[in-house]
């Protein structure tokens, strides 16, 4: 069982990973968006390690929600709405129960990335967070492990893609051959789940 004190090792763990890598989602945005992508999550990831700092939520679904709504206040450009909607529509669906199972937060990380797919009018192959957060869901059955791995191939995976939403569709065709830096900053999210759970 997954309590509270799991979901806040989660972002924690997300907001260090993100500030290590920030200089390199930057770089992956520089030729396909504003060149920001990093500087804005490190700023919304730090924002979520403070308010987690001051406030000790009881439930998962309250750690998410709490994320979730510093990411929307404090990040810049479409990374907010995004990552916002994502976590809060996921802290939403595992209610205010103390613990959860493996299983139901498999359920309410797809009830998250639906509200993202909603949101931002992308599917997999569009070359966005999606394609790196939809096979992890999908593996979450299995493991958390496998949910990383599976996020991390997805995000390479963007690399042959034209972009057909965001920022990068714009540059049409000149999008191909750029990894994404959204895909990649979701994988990260991933890898800290695995990384919470000790795997």
């Amino acid at each position: 069982m997954l309590d509270a004190d799991f979901f806040r090792r989660w972002m924690t763990a997300t907001a260090a990973s993100v500030d290590r890598e920030a200089e390199r989602l930057t770089a992956l945005d520089s030729p396909i968006g504003d060149a920001d992508h990093g500087s804005n999550l490190r700023r919304g990831f730090r924002a979520v390690a403070t308010a987690l700092d001051k406030e000790v939520p009881a439930a998962p679904g309250e750690v998410l929600q709490l994320a979730g709504k510093q990411l929307i206040s404090t990040v810049g450009g479409a990374s907010g709405p995004l990552y916002g909607t994502l976590l809060r529509r996921a802290g939403k669906a595992l209610g205010d129960a103390e613990e959860v199972t493996e299983e139901q937060l498999a359920q309410a990380l797809r009830a998250g990335v639906d509200g993202v797919m909603a949101l931002g009018g992308a599917a997999p192959g569009d070359k966005t967070m999606i394609d790196a957060l939809v096979p992890a869901v999908d593996a979450l059955a299995t493991s958390f492990d496998a949910a990383r791995t599976a996020a991390e191939e997805g995000a390479v995976a963007t690399t042959p893609l034209q972009a057909r939403k965001g920022r990068a569709s714009y540059l049409g065709e000149r999008s191909i051959g750029h990894q994404d830096p959204g895909a990649t900053s979701s994988a990260l999210l991933i890898a800290a789940l695995a990384e919470a759970a000790g795997e």
